[in-house]
């Protein structure tokens, strides 16, 4: 390998530093991090996952398995970067992974002389079965973490900022190929607005690798100046379309500054795109595919079009004496080019017969040319120094005795597929073609996202094609402008694919180790071996042996693992069929995702009136939406878990106060306000006396629960309504909106008031007692004051409401205070209730209780639950209409078969799981379960674990025992299904 001193699009005016594993390569600007290791003659770059069988440059694009590095080095560390795909910059630093102590010297490489024993599935045979939940496996399960993932990502803080953006436009155009382009130009003369991604850092596509001054070259120039005179044509390269979605969503990262040393001050490293584009144009293009034979693997195999790649647009001779070993057309004028270059060249073609013309074309240009043969094995070890080539049958097998070729590159095509990624994530798996042998998009005048050129087929003209189809997406945005004619079709790459599946046997097996995927090493023999046990299902043989689910997602990998599959089975590919295609196209960094919604958010952080004393008497305090609660109060090492249970066992037993001021408050006055709430709630609201307080749930108008809450009758036309924290906004908007648009002659008043007034919940046996002792004016007492009634005292001073209900099922009162005055009072509080054994308690207790009780919150409240799933039926009233009473009503509602609240009662010392499936205790675990666990904790009350949760039918399976899995954690437990209202179901205590 070397670096030619002519050709190339590199700027040799500009050379620039770059490093790998300390050691300077020779680089210009223009070349990638893969391109300058291979003018540096830089042949082992990485090693692979389970064997770290050394590995060198394999391809010159996103489908890259092998150069996998690390780039930067202090906070900017970035793992797992592809070297095709990184542009070389000056300063850049790169470093090898997967690998100890050095890349030449890799302890792990002993895995490569163990691999009988690692296998497909082996972890599966080995750690499980009979040593499942043993300290065996525990053992072991340390080594296989620390073994598991490649590189290692950084733990400081990353120093750099990212951005997030919703752009528009009509016609997105992906990839900026010579399709791209045609399609870019022509939806810009109709007028529409166009918008094109080329991940790229240089518009071109394939066009790049053909020689500079060539006939493209001059037709990609025009097509450059043109598309940057059109104003409504925008053109990003070094921007990646990851994602299709749902309508006309897309999603794109843009890379703004990954080719510079470090950004400018507030420029953004990377800027994520949702993009919301009236039609899109897919000219993705196609990927090469390897073919399969024993040492595939080897530094020194590589891709055909990749040398293709490297020659042309890197100037870069990837080797001296190359085999160009194929099953198509393509490589015949790669072959030319190399000789040009100056290296000798055989070209091994599996086929019995070419094209006369092009037999006569290799003859003049001295290249020998070896028909119905193949490579059966690379030789060497760290690098390629030579291949067996053995003449073969129209099955792939060896008919004769290996003949040795000596060679430094064996350059690769066993045909081409097309990229059609992005279209499989919006409409699902594609067709195959058994003419081609290779998947198409199933294309229409109706899709949104319609594939042009070399992602239409391997035959289709990429400039009519991406022009027409460019045209046609255009109009259907609206554009009328004229398009004008078409421009001149290029000479391209003759794609194409005569065999779709290409692996070269001696008597039906491999001479050797022959890679399907080469980053997690899925062998051949893998996919045999998966097919003798039974993995006949293309999902299952990905997962059971790993094929496609490195870095690349199969890019290369996916096809060939079919089709060994197919011919196992002796079915075809389409009877196979394929595996999903999922975003991301290209792995994205957590930061792009990010954007700036990390730290403080530019949101106010809302803070209660007792927030200093929270924090002054040691307070853990937590997130709500903006606010910030108390979450416990711990005593010494308590953690979370003991504070809590002490907390709620204090309650219980004595007395507790908790800061509830976060709760919505919203003041509803006016002649008809009784009324107005007559709509909103469910239940009924005209009878409700001054000086009483009800219990009231909202449905959104679809007929689903949407909050619940207590409202206060403070005087004949003014009321007094609670709200859960989350729902305190959109509840206040939507009583406005109704009286603004719906019922716009009522004559009321909705008034924000969560900040004019903090709010404390005193709860236990022994709150009565502390109201009386501070308030001896007022009479607390449950003929006075019972539950549901509301009274108003004066404590330090202040006048304040009390309302006499409970959350916690004990004795409770919510006591009402202007915000300016909230410390004062919670503090003669906390004073006067020491003689009582008063303490604090958060919200995780506040939670511990309320499940007790089985009073239904957000967990609940989840936006899929109607009133009679959550066992609220009862409120909805017969004689009224109200918001939601409707729809409420719809059949598939009504169900008997629904999922209802339940209580769980769980068995052993181990606490559920907030989303845990329900299953029968004997049932199969398989699909969603019966139901799910809504709300856990431990009960200090009942002495156990226990849950809230939704169950089908669960009103009449009490006391059946049922299972709760957790299938991330690897969890079971049993629980026995008893009702939701676990303490004091009668409310005694409450109405003391």
């Amino acid at each position: 390998m070397k670096r030619l001193e002519l050709g190339g699009r590199i700027d040799r005016s500009h050379p620039i530093k770059v490093s790998f594993d300390g050691t300077q390569l020779s680089a210009f600007e223009g070349d990638t991090l893969a391109s300058a290791l291979l003018a540096s003659n830089r042949r082992v770059v990485g090693r692979s996952f389970k064997y770290h069988r050394p590995r060198g440059v394999f391809s010159a694009g996103v489908e890259e398995p092998n150069a996998m590095v690390h780039l930067r080095d202090g906070t900017r560390v970035e793992p797992n970067a592809r070297a095709t795909l990184v542009e070389a910059y000056d300063g850049l630093n790169s470093t090898s992974q997967n690998a100890w102590p050095s890349l030449s010297f890799d302890i792990g490489s002993v895995n490569d002389l163990m691999s009988p024993f690692f296998s497909a599935g082996f972890y599966y045979k080995t750690f499980v079965g009979p040593f499942k939940g043993t300290k065996f496996w525990m053992q072991c399960e340390r080594f296989i973490r620390q073994a598991a993932g490649m590189g290692r990502a950084t733990l400081e803080p990353d120093p750099d900022c990212y951005e997030k953006r919703v752009d528009f436009c009509d016609v997105l155009i992906i990839g900026g190929g010579a399709a791209g382009l045609s399609a870019a130009l022509a939806a810009g003369r109709a007028g529409a607005k166009v918008i094109l991604a080329e991940q790229d850092f240089e518009l071109g596509g394939a066009i790049l690798n053909e020689p500079v001054g060539s006939e493209a070259d001059f037709w990609l120039a025009s097509m450059r100046t043109e598309l940057a005179g059109l104003s409504n044509v925008t053109l990003m390269t070094r921007t990646t379309v990851f994602g299709a979605y749902d309508g006309d969503t897309y999603g794109l990262v843009q890379r703004l500054a990954d080719h510079v040393l470090a950004p400018a001050a507030h420029q953004p490293r990377q800027r994520y795109i949702q993009l919301h584009a009236k039609r899109a144009v897919m000219a993705t293009g196609a990927l090469e595919r390897p073919l399969v034979f024993a040492g595939n693997d080897r530094p020194g195999v590589m891709l055909a079009g990749a040398a293709r790649s490297y020659l042309n647009r890197f100037a870069v001779l990837p080797g001296q004496r190359i085999v160009l070993f194929t099953n198509n057309n393509s490589v015949y004028e790669l072959a030319t080019y190399l000789v040009t270059a100056g290296a000798k060249v055989s070209v091994v073609d599996l086929r019995p017969t070419i094209a006369p013309d092009l037999m006569k074309k290799m003859s003049a240009a001295g290249v020998d040319v070896k028909l119905q043969h193949g490579v059966l094995a690379a030789k060497g070890r760290k690098r390629v120094t030579g291949a067996a080539i053995v003449p073969v049958d129209a099955a792939g097998h060896a008919t004769g005795p290996a003949q040795h070729a000596e060679c430094d590159l064996i350059a690769i095509s066993g045909g081409w597929t097309p990229a059609l990624h992005l279209w499989s994530q919006m409409y699902g798996k594609p067709e195959y073609d058994l003419e081609s042998g290779v998947f198409l998009a199933s294309d229409s005048e109706e899709r949104h996202l319609r594939p042009a050129g070399i992602a239409h087929g391997l035959g289709t003209k990429a400039v009519e094609s991406g022009f027409a189809l460019g045209a046609i997406q255009a109009r259907a945005t609206g554009a009328t402008s004229d398009t004008g004619s078409s421009p001149a079709e290029i000479p391209v790459l003759p794609y194409d694919c005569n065999n779709a599946w290409a692996c070269l046997t001696k008597d039906g097996k491999s001479a050797g180790k022959a890679f399907i995927d080469f980053q997690h090493d899925v062998k051949l023999s893998d996919i045999d071996q998966a097919h003798l046990e039974g993995y006949t299902s293309v999902e299952h043989l990905k997962r059971y042996t790993t094929t496609g689910m490195a870095t690349d997602q199969g890019k290369l990998a996916n096809m060939n693992a079919l089709a060994r599959m197919a011919e196992l089975r002796r079915a075809g590919i389409p009877e196979t069929g394929t595996t999903t295609f999922r975003p991301p196209y290209t792995p994205v960094t957590i930061g792009a995702i990010v954007g700036t919604e990390h730290g403080a958010h530019i949101r106010p952080t809302r803070l209660t009136p007792l927030q200093d004393w929270h924090e002054d008497n040691g307070a853990v305090m937590t997130e709500a939406g903006l606010w910030k609660r108390a979450w416990y109060y711990p005593q010494g090492n308590e953690d979370v878990d003991a504070a809590y249970r002490r907390e709620a066992k204090h309650v219980r037993e004595k007395l507790g106060l908790v800061d509830v001021s976060t709760l919505g408050k919203i003041a509803i006055q006016g002649p008809d306000a009784a009324e107005f709430l007559n709509r909103i709630y469910t239940n009924g609201w005209k009878t409700l006396k001054v000086g009483r307080i009800r219990y009231g749930v909202m449905l959104r108008e679809d007929g689903i629960v949407w909050d619940d809450g207590a409202t206060a009758r403070l005087g004949k036309h003014d009321y007094f309504m609670t709200t859960t924290t989350a729902n305190a906004g959109p509840i206040l908007a939507e009583l406005e909106r109704k009286l603004q648009t719906c019922w716009r002659n009522m004559r009321v008043q909705v008034t924000s008031l969560t900040d004019q007034f903090a709010a404390m919940a005193l709860a236990g046996p022994l709150s009565r007692r502390l109201l009386q002792d501070l308030c001896p004016e007022t009479d607390f007492s449950a003929e006075t004051l019972p539950n549901n009634h509301l009274v108003y005292a004066t404590i330090a001073d202040t006048q304040v409401r009390i309302h006499r209900m409970s959350f916690s099922g004990e004795l409770a009162y919510e006591i009402y205070v202007p915000s300016g005055y909230a410390k004062a009072v919670w503090e003669k509080l906390m004073e006067a209730g020491a003689t009582h054994g008063i303490q604090p308690y958060g919200t995780e207790s506040m939670a511990a209780l309320r499940i007790e009780k089985g009073h239904v919150a957000g967990p609940e409240i989840d936006g899929r639950l109607t009133m009679n799933d959550l066992g609220l039926g009862g409120l909805a009233s017969s004689k009224k209409p109200f918001v939601g009473s409707v729809l409420m009503n719809r059949p598939e509602l009504l169900r008997d078969d629904r999922p209802v609240l339940c209580g769980f009662k769980i068995q052993g010392d181990c606490g559920a799981r907030g989303g845990m499936l329900i299953f029968p205790k004997d049932a199969e675990i398989k699909g969603h379960g019966q139901g799910w666990i809504t709300s856990t904790t431990y009960s200090p009350a009942l002495g156990s674990y226990i849950a809230m949760g939704l169950l089908e039918r669960g009103r009449e399976r009490q006391g059946e025992t049922v299972q709760l899995v957790s299938p991330m954690e690897d969890l079971t437990l049993q629980a026995k299904v008893v009702s939701h209202h676990f303490y004091d179901p009668e409310g005694i205590l409450q109405n003391a």
